[in-house]
């Protein structure tokens, strides 16, 4: 019963596991070319983002903090700490493929009891002996498990693969962190160049206030007519710390994001309109799969979930463990490491398990499910970066039609309201038009200014999507940084 058992334990796992392929098949459909990017192979790679990507935006402060960012960032630090545990890891795991080797020294000296010894000795009719005894040894130990099937070299591959992935998710972090440092000062900005017009707005506004002052004081306007000024230019007033708190809001987020308090940080800053605006070409989707470190990451995982279920299989078949113990053993040290004072021994074990309850076929199941599940995590990672660059994308054109025809709607409202300003100068318009025209200004300036952001934040959204540029192998755990 126990030979059919264990011929049946043997004989399942080798023909329909070990044998069969363990690497699954991802069946993804790569497109040729973006819906919204450029068709041609040739002009698709005219372009290609580089490292650098940042630069391109012709700003040093925007550069300086980008650099500072990259070096102190503490999400970017923490992310280096968990690349040095992965690797530290796969050297643990790693131990398990050489062989255990120890040492030991030992030297004892026992005394009998004189009665107990004397009584026995008398018993037998024969002569007490010795009552105290030595003895010294030294040996040295070795065991050491032979990998026949494989077992530990895929424990050892999956942790290995484990510490790629950790590099690509450095990658990530180090990635997500440049964004966020553009983001936030590129809001500063806007929030810059928002106070700005509302303080520019406040001067006309309070201008027009004065005009229909001295209209009240010549009777050709009414107190309601004055109300409703005061009235706008109290509203961009009221607006000025909204804005002034979101500029210090992204001041303070770069301060983290660079790794220092606020107090130690100052942001020049200065205008949106002095922010180069790149040309991004997206290249080919095929090279997403390999510039994208998310996607890398999800691979990597992947090829550590295939090593645990070659692993899980690997726990089927018998385990083979060689031991010995080698040395020199004497009641007296001087003759310690004499020839006729060495001992040694030696062993072999077989282990084949029989019935667990149905652990291992369980464990088996749980790491193909793992496996499955990072496939398809696999998958959604390509097919999400595909969408990324595709909105993307389409954000940027669609940003970019935006601020310029909304510069044309401030150039139309900016020459209205000058030409309302002077009629009501010379008496020859009403209030209402008046009002219309310098809201419309200040509202279509606003939204010029929140245009330009959305564009500024569309191009960085895409070189993001695109994985950052063409990102170079993963570096060593030493150079992290």
């Amino acid at each position: 019963m126990v030979t059919m058992l264990s011929t049946c334990t043997l004989s399942l796992p080798v023909a329909g596991c070990l044998l069969s392929g363990d690497l699954p098949e991802p069946n993804l459909v790569v497109p040729a070319s973006y819906d919204r990017g450029p068709k041609s192979p040739i002009a698709a790679q005219k372009a290609l983002p580089s490292l650098d990507w940042w630069t391109k935006f012709r700003s040093r402060e925007l550069t300086s903090l980008i650099e500072e960012a990259r070096e102190n960032n503490l999400d970017i630090a923490a992310a280096i700490a968990r690349i040095v545990q992965a690797d530290a890891q796969a050297r643990i795991t790693g131990a398990a493929l050489l062989p255990l080797v120890t040492a030991n020294g030992e030297a004892t000296r026992t005394q009998s009891s004189r009665t107990t010894t004397k009584a026995t000795a008398a018993t037998l009719g024969g002569r007490g002996g010795d009552f105290i005894t030595n003895n010294v040894q030294a040996t040295l130990n070795a065991s050491y498990e032979i990998d026949f099937w494989g077992k530990n070299r895929a424990l050892l591959r999956r942790d290995e693969e484990l510490a790629v992935a950790s590099r690509y998710d450095r990658e990530v972090v180090g990635l997500t962190t440049v964004v966020a440092v553009a983001n936030a000062y590129f809001q500063v900005l806007a929030a810059q160049d928002r106070l700005k017009a509302a303080r520019e707005d406040i001067i006309s506004a309070s201008r027009v206030l004065d005009l229909i002052n001295q209209r009240v004081q010549a009777g050709t306007a009414s107190a309601l007519e004055v109300a409703q000024q005061a009235a706008v230019v109290d509203t961009l007033r009221a607006s000025i710390p909204l804005l002034e708190q979101s500029l210090t809001q992204n001041r303070t987020a770069l301060a983290l994001l660079i790794g220092r308090s606020p107090e130690q940080v100052r942001v020049r800053g200065g205008s949106l309109a002095s922010i180069a605006i790149p040309r991004v070409t997206p290249g080919l989707p095929s090279e997403l799969l390999t510039q994208r470190p998310d996607i890398r990451a999800a691979e990597a995982d992947l090829a550590a979930a295939n090593a645990n279920v070659y692993n899980a299989r690997a726990q089927f078949l018998p385990s083979i463990q060689l031991t010995g113990d080698a040395g020199y053993s004497s009641a007296v040290l001087k003759v310690l490491l004499r020839p006729e004072s060495a001992i040694y021994s030696a062993a072999a074990s077989l282990t084949q398990p029989i019935f667990e309850g149905g652990r291992l076929f369980g464990n088996l199941d749980l790491q193909k499910g793992r496996q499955d599940e990072l496939l398809q995590t696999y998958r959604k990672s390509v097919i999400s970066a595909f969408v990324d660059v595709e909105n993307a994308l389409d954000a940027v054109r669609q940003t970019t039609l935006r601020v310029n025809l909304q510069a044309q709607v401030v150039k139309s409202s900016r020459q209205a309201f000058d030409i309302s300003e002077e009629r009501l100068r010379e008496g020859t318009i009403d209030l209402v038009n008046v009002l219309q025209t310098q809201q419309t200004l200040y509202q279509a300036q606003d939204t010029l200014f929140q245009a330009q952001l959305a564009r500024l934040q569309a191009i960085v959204s895409l070189y993001q999507a695109l994985g950052g540029g063409w990102l170079p192998l993963p570096v060593e755990a030493s150079n992290a940084r």
